[in-house]
C-alpha cells in the first residue's frame, strides 16, 4: 500500500447566498477571485489551498444544519492579521475568538455570513 502524499488542496464552504459570501470573502476578507470553471462555485487565490463558496450540493439543507463547520477548523494565513482584525472589526464582522500571541502569531477568529468559524493567523 502507498502512503498518501498530497494533502487538502482545496476547500469550499456551502453557503446560502454565494454572491454574498463572494462579496464578503473578496471585499472584506480580501481574497483575489480565481476564475471558476464550475458555475456553482467562486473560487479564490488563498495560498497554497484555493478556497471557495459554492452553492449547496443537491439534497443538502443548509438551513436544517445547525452551526456551519461545527467540528473543522479552517485557517488563513495573513501578514497583516492585526490589521485584518480592524477593518472587520469596523465593519461589524462578529468576532469569535478575540486577538492573542499564539503558536502562529497573532491569531482571532471570525464568523462569516453563514456562520462559519475561520481563524486568521500572521505566521506561516
Amino acid at each position: 500500500m502507498t502512503a498518501m502524499t498530497a494533502g487538502p488542496d482545496f476547500v469550499s464552504f456551502q453557503v446560502r447566498d454565494r454572491e454574498v459570501s463572494a462579496r464578503f470573502y473578496e471585499e472584506t476578507v480580501g481574497l483575489s477571485r480565481l476564475p471558476a470553471p464550475n458555475p456553482a462555485a467562486t473560487v479564490f487565490s488563498a495560498g497554497g489551498v484555493a478556497f471557495a463558496v459554492r452553492d449547496p450540493f443537491p439534497g443538502v439543507d443548509l438551513d436544517a444544519i445547525g452551526q456551519f463547520g461545527a467540528g473543522i477548523g479552517v485557517w488563513f494565513h495573513n501578514k497583516d492579521a492585526a490589521g485584518l482584525h480592524s477593518r472587520l472589526m469596523e465593519q461589524g464582522v462578529p468576532i469569535a475568538q478575540e486577538p492573542s500571541e499564539g503558536p502562529f502569531g497573532f491569531q482571532f477568529a471570525f464568523r462569516d455570513p453563514d456562520g462559519y468559524i475561520v481563524t486568521i493567523h500572521s505566521e506561516a
